[in-house]
């Protein structure tokens, strides 16, 4: 499945967070355990792990009694998919223009600066 068509809203994206940092099938007990801190119901944590199922992010395999969840899309895959829909939906298709953005609110560091120095150096070696 395409990770374009994938919309992962704010809260789901925590459980799918959860479930790449697994880096195995994880159950649901253990991925409640991993946002307790959140303060969400069982039923909520389920209505969100239904919908990353429908969006096609996760699939599901039971053992037993329990469900094991299984990311079909890498948090890398995701990363990529949103970057681009943001530099083509804010920034006209222009990531130079989201570079500027982020260099004129001042959200980038001299080392941030000196990192995409490398970056681009490397990119240009290859």
């Amino acid at each position: 499945m395409s990770t374009k068509n994938i919309n992962i809203g704010e809260a789901e994206l925590e459980i799918m967070k959860v479930i790449w940092k697994a880096g195995e099938p994880i159950g649901s007990a253990e991925i409640g355990r991993a946002v307790e801190g959140k303060g969400w119901k069982r039923t909520t944590i389920a209505t969100f792990l239904s919908r990353l199922v429908e969006k096609g992010a996760l699939m599901t395999e039971r053992q037993g009694k329990a469900l094991y969840y299984t990311p079909l899309i890498s948090a890398a895959e995701y990363r990529r998919s949103q970057v681009g829909s943001l530099v083509k939906n804010l920034f006209d298709g222009s990531a130079r223009n989201l570079v500027a953005a982020l260099f004129e609110e001042k959200s980038l560091s001299d080392k941030d600066i000196e990192e995409l120095k490398e970056i681009f150096s490397e990119e240009g070696d290859q």
